[in-house]
């Protein structure tokens, strides 16, 4: 296999983040669990030891049965409500009803008791993370001067992005409107027209998998989703927090938010010239694949840049046979670059050594660490020069 020059790729890589305008990010547990909150792995398991002795039997039952729907993925606990919210459709949450020898008002009682095990765990961890890597990038990624809006696309249910740009005083925009019982409004989303939008200044936060601080709330027959703080949640004990909403589940009354952040992902990748960098994300998602791969073939003035913890999730893209020209993916000792796959050749670590090359080469282990989203972070503050300016800032 060829090798490619590190220190050449990664100034290659400092010039696109300096001179592209219009940036979007894609977010994956990764991510947050680089700062200390479960990833899907540990949640899964977290989840099935806080259930009771019945609701765990159906819970492993469940994994084992969808070990050959989640292929070549291990099945986790998103498998397992997405496979719930279908028996709830089918049997209408009923007693008298059952589908997989499951009763549908079981599988209604799981799916709340586990999305409320969800809630507890990640509550937990976020009390226990160190925010100082998102406080940073926020910060840095506010600094930014473009002329477009900054548009983070996350399938991470915690509140540490809001968080962090509440602590920081960074205005930012979600869909919902209100004060009271934050709702969504689609609108928001549709229209690209900045006299019709918050100013461009504002950074877009869109949560495809929902979030911590959304529940439904039953309005005569129908339904609707609010927003409202993680300490609230209190104040809704019997209402379903809305998490991982499976997309088999929803009719067209409750799509929302989720199907225009979708159409919002989409409408990012396949229109216009702009950055894209995905960190945290294990390819595991084919809908989410296709929505990527989809952009790269139908818009080549997109360029989306991935940035992988270990190289058997950047084989994916390999497997699949979409390596576009403007999909770059950054592994370990691996790389995809202009639809071929090369492997890093190691740089000699001496005095003389660029810092680009010392602060982000492991070379006792041999690898490039921006994987890691706290290196890939600091990445970016270093390529601003101004690393000590958002060091001295941000404080936890």
């Amino acid at each position: 296999m060829d090798k490619l020059d590190l220190n050449k790729e990664l100034n290659e890589l400092r010039n696109q983040l300096s001179y592209s305008k219009r940036m979007g990010f894609f977010l994956g547990s990764g991510t947050s669990k680089a700062i200390g909150i479960s990833d899907i792995k540990t949640l899964t398991q977290k989840v099935k030891d806080k259930l009771s002795l019945d609701e765990k039997t159906i819970y492993e039952k469940l994994l084992i049965d969808l070990q050959e729907f989640a292929k070549p993925n291990t099945p986790n606990v998103e498998h397992v409500l997405n496979h719930l919210r279908l028996i709830r459709q089918i049997t209408i949450d009923k007693e008298d009803k059952e589908f997989d020898s499951i009763k549908g008002s079981i599988a209604a009682s799981l799916d709340k008791n586990i999305c409320n095990n969800i809630y507890e765990i990640i509550i937990a961890d976020e009390k226990k993370s160190d925010l100082k890597t998102t406080l940073k990038f926020s910060s840095w990624l506010n600094w930014l001067n473009r002329d477009f809006t900054k548009e983070i696309f996350t399938i991470n249910y915690d509140l540490v992005f809001e968080k962090s740009f509440e602590k920081l005083k960074i205005p930012f925009f979600d869909g919902f409107i209100g004060a009271d019982e934050p709702f969504f409004y689609p609108s928001s989303l549709e229209t690209n027209n900045h006299l019709e939008s918050p100013p461009r200044s504002w950074i877009r936060l869109w949560k495809l998998h929902g979030s911590l601080g959304w529940f439904w709330i039953k309005e005569g027959k129908s339904e609707r989703i609010i927003r409202v703080s993680s300490s609230a949640k209190s104040s809704y004990p019997d209402n379903e927090l809305v998490i991982y909403p499976s997309r088999e589940k929803y009719d067209s009354s409750r799509k929302q938010p989720f199907i225009a952040y979708f159409d919002r992902l989409k409408y990012f990748l396949q229109n216009g010239e702009g950055l894209f960098i995905i960190s945290g994300y294990s390819w595991s998602d084919e809908h989410i694949n296709e929505i990527f791969y989809n952009g790269a073939k139908f818009n080549n003035r997109i360029h989306i840049i991935c940035f992988f913890y270990d190289d058997k999730d950047l084989q994916k893209i390999v497997d699949s046979e979409n390596m576009y020209m403007n999909i770059t993916a950054y592994g370990p000792k691996k790389v995809i670059i202009g639809g071929n796959l090369y492997e890093w050749n190691e740089p000699m670590i001496d005095k003389d050594t660029p810092d680009l090359i010392k602060n982000f080469w492991d070379d006792s282990n041999k690898k490039l660490e921006l994987g890691d989203f706290n290196k890939l972070v600091q990445f970016f503050l270093f390529c601003t020069g101004r690393k000590e300016m958002f060091d001295k800032g941000v404080s936890v």
